[in-house]
């Protein structure tokens, strides 16, 4: 099969496909055919500097999701031919990932799915809309007419909170730095934009004086203080990503700079259940959401999309299709 197979750093454009063989089934896996992947910053910063570190399995081949048939179920109790996605717990980082035409997985970070969704489209879902769903479902129990606030509402997490958050019937608030990306925001579900930066504070509570009472973060640590002042009482804010690029918080004090009767928690992805995948991919049928894609590549032109990723300009997700 043709893979791609890390052993060091290397730049974009060296990226190759190799021939390896097909992986062989065992028990505790299932070998998928890819038929489509989303491509992750996780996965940019594995080829350019993580693949080095002594907790990576070399030789690797990435990709932390994918979506397509199982070819040999083995014991998980898959059917074969039956439609799947398969996501993180340790995926392209301690086993081989979804960079190739086929990936043997273990069967817990396999899930089976119903739905009409191209290839192309389902591939924008894995990573992207679970992190969004967890989020918003699970952390911050997200219902209607609560007043969502999204930090970094441009981001591929963040369109998809968007989304899923108007399925839900909530009032969405979404930031950007861009005024030129407004009303893209919009487009895509917001109710309201609000600009980030420098009175950032000011011109929200402006507008929502009681504040939000739920505050999806993705900027993270950079901007955590500031989202705690705009969080209603008994209101909730899930620090889910980093865009910021600001991994912690020096010297914070959580008695003084938590707000009585707020409450702070977090998401993280990595161990999605059947149970939560099938709920998602049911809000995202009943709702007819359709994932936003910035652009399409095959297999071949893997070094063409990790250069788009590098870039984090694009608006939607990378998808790979094979």
């Amino acid at each position: 099969m043709k893979a791609v197979v890390l052993t060091e750093p290397c730049k974009a454009e060296e990226m190759r496909l190799t021939e390896i063989p097909v992986p062989e089934v065992r028990p505790g896996r299932v070998l998928i055919k890819v038929r489509a992947l989303g491509i992750n910053h996780s996965e940019v910063l594995l080829r350019q500097f993580e693949v080095a570190q002594p907790y990576i399995n070399k030789p690797i081949i990435p990709g932390i999701e994918c979506v397509g048939e199982v070819i040999d179920p083995s014991d998980s109790g898959f059917r074969k031919g039956q439609r799947v996605m398969a996501l993180m717990g340790g995926m392209g980082r301690s086993f081989n990932g979804s960079y190739a035409e086929y990936a043997l997985l273990p069967s817990r970070i396999v899930f089976a799915v119903d739905s009409n969704l191209d290839w192309d489209e389902l591939a924008a879902i894995p990573e992207t809309f679970y992190t969004a769903y967890g989020s918003l479902v699970m952390s911050l129990q997200l219902s209607k007419n609560d007043i969502l606030l999204v930090r970094g509402g441009t981001s591929t997490v963040g369109l998809a909170a968007i989304q899923l958050a108007k399925a839900i019937d909530a009032k969405v608030v979404a930031t950007t730095r861009s005024e030129r990306k407004a009303s893209l925001l919009r487009e895509y579900g917001a109710d309201d934009v609000i600009l980030e930066g420098d009175g950032f504070r000011g011109r929200f509570l402006e507008k929502y004086p009681s504040g939000a009472n739920k505050i999806l973060e993705l900027i993270g640590a950079s901007t955590l203080r500031e989202s705690l002042k705009v969080t209603a009482f008994h209101g909730i804010v899930c620090h889910t990503g980093l865009l910021g690029g600001v991994y912690g918080l020096k010297d914070f004090d959580p008695i003084k700079e938590i707000p009585s009767g707020v409450y702070l928690t977090g998401f993280y992805s990595n161990y999605p259940t059947q149970s939560q995948i099938t709920d998602m991919m049911k809000l995202i049928e009943h709702a007819n959401i359709h994932p936003i894609i910035a652009r399409r590549f095959t297999l071949e032109q893997i070094a063409d999309a990790h250069l788009l990723a590098e870039q984090r300009g694009q608006i939607g997700k990378i998808v790979v299709t094979i």
